[in-house]
């Protein structure tokens, strides 16, 4: 990737303009990083990563016409090399998980940017990964949990927006049985007290979106 001196060519990506504004003049103080190109949206991340082949990509989760996680994916399917870091206000694992595995370079929780961020790029500009302590320990206190199936993260994401078990077979064109089956299987993974609380882990893991 190309660079102007020896600063570090930076992409801002993140759908809310003052935390674009901040971004920037944070980086204005640091004279070997240089902020190249701004995106409000997914699908303008893409482009402007082809336009400037930035060194450093600052990507939020949480975006309209594409999210954070298809882009981060689209530019690393056109350019492997790509340096990615996520920047995010979830500490789901699995957010986290999803962003490791189609190569985000760096996960850091946006409460943390101005003690982390600077640094982390510096860290992922020279090659290595880095994980927010917060995104590490949810790592670790769910690594040994049974994932849910595919089926059942549907059920969990009906459950949120409020569905009986009667809709949900509706919905899913499956037996009411089945839905108890997998709503059960559901509050055992994650460790739920009920229906409500099933939906809210699931919500601050990552599992469903909010």
């Amino acid at each position: 990737m190309s660079s102007i001196g020896n600063a570090i060519r930076i992409l801002s990506c993140d759908d809310h303009a003052l935390f674009r504004q901040g971004i920037a003049a944070l980086l204005a103080t640091q004279p070997d990083m240089s902020l190249v190109a701004e995106a409000a949206n997914g699908r303008d991340a893409v482009q402007q990563y082809r336009e400037h082949r930035p060194d450093i990509t600052l990507m939020d989760l949480q975006m309209p016409e594409m999210n954070g996680l298809d882009a981060l994916t689209t530019i690393r399917g056109e350019f492997p090399d790509a340096r990615i870091i996520v920047l995010t206000t979830y500490t789901g694992d699995v957010q986290v998980l999803r962003a490791m595995k189609v190569g985000a370079r760096a996960y850091l929780l946006k409460n943390l940017l101005d003690k982390e961020l600077l640094e982390t790029i510096r860290a992922v500009h020279a090659g290595k990964r880095t994980l927010s302590a917060e995104a590490s320990f949810e790592l670790a206190e769910h690594a040994a949990d049974e994932a849910l199936t595919a089926g059942e993260v549907d059920v969990l994401r009906l459950i949120a927006a409020g569905n009986a078990n009667k809709e949900i077979a509706a919905r899913l064109s499956i037996t009411e049985e089945t839905v108890k089956g997998r709503v059960k299987n559901i509050l055992s993974k994650l460790n739920a007290n009920d229906r409500t609380h099933a939906a809210m882990i699931g919500v601050r893991r990552g599992i469903i979106e909010p």
